[in-house]
């Protein structure tokens, strides 16, 4: 009986150490096998991967790319607005600048007075420029022609002997103009002085205007 044991042992112990030296033929060839296929760490750290699209998704790359596409057009943009606004700020000072400078020389010929000579033929000018503003009417012709019966051109002349002299108001200037009819008929932006030769001759005018229509229908003492 004891023999029959040991031999059974003897037995199986032989069966599992075939086994086990099987199984580690296997697992050697197997750790062989793989470890000539495989590769270090450090070489499958050194290899990049691009991200590629699938599917109409785009990449970060592609996105990157967009965005900096959708930078440069907003850039022309604001610089094409920026441009034609700076024009038209020109434009509007280059017309504003022509504005006023036409506005200047309006203003000058307009606050420029015109020259006449200090003499008959310059008062009579001036009374006419005068009385055209005015609408009062007469003519050169109708000035001189009175004017040289009345005073013979003389602003400083004075009637000491008429009826209006007997009256303390006698007739003075270049049409005999008194001091009252002067003073009712005087135009405004001549001077108050009834012996001034340009604001005796517009006054006399206004007042033969106001009497007889015009200083042209004067023929004698008025």
């Amino acid at each position: 009986m004891p023999r029959i044991s040991t031999l059974r042992i003897t037995r199986s112990h032989k069966i599992a150490t075939a086994v086990l030296v099987a199984a580690g033929s296997v697992t050697a060839i197997a750790a062989t096998g793989g470890a000539s296929e495989a590769q270090p760490p450090q070489a499958r750290s050194s290899i990049s991967v691009e991200p590629v699209a699938a599917a109409g998704i785009p990449t970060a790359k592609d996105a990157a790319a967009k965005k900096a596409a959708q930078e440069t057009a907003a850039k022309e943009a604001s610089a094409k607005k920026a441009a034609a606004k700076a024009a038209a700020e020109k434009d509007a000072t280059e017309a504003r600048s022509e504005k006023q400078a036409a506005n200047r020389s309006t203003e000058r010929k307009a606050v420029t007075p015109k020259k006449f000579a200090n003499n008959l033929d310059g008062w009579i000018r001036e009374s006419l420029d005068i009385m055209k503003k005015k609408n009062i009417p007469g003519s050169y012709e109708g000035l001189h022609r009175n004017i040289m019966r009345e005073s013979s051109g003389n602003p400083n002349a004075v009637n000491d002997w008429d009826i209006n002299a007997r009256n303390g108001i006698p007739s003075k200037g270049l049409l005999q103009v008194i001091q009252p009819t002067f003073d009712a008929y005087h135009v405004k932006g001549t001077p108050k002085k009834l012996t001034d030769p340009v604001a005796n001759i517009t006054a006399a005018a206004n007042y033969a205007a106001d009497r007889y229509g015009s200083i042209d229908n004067v023929d004698s003492a008025y």
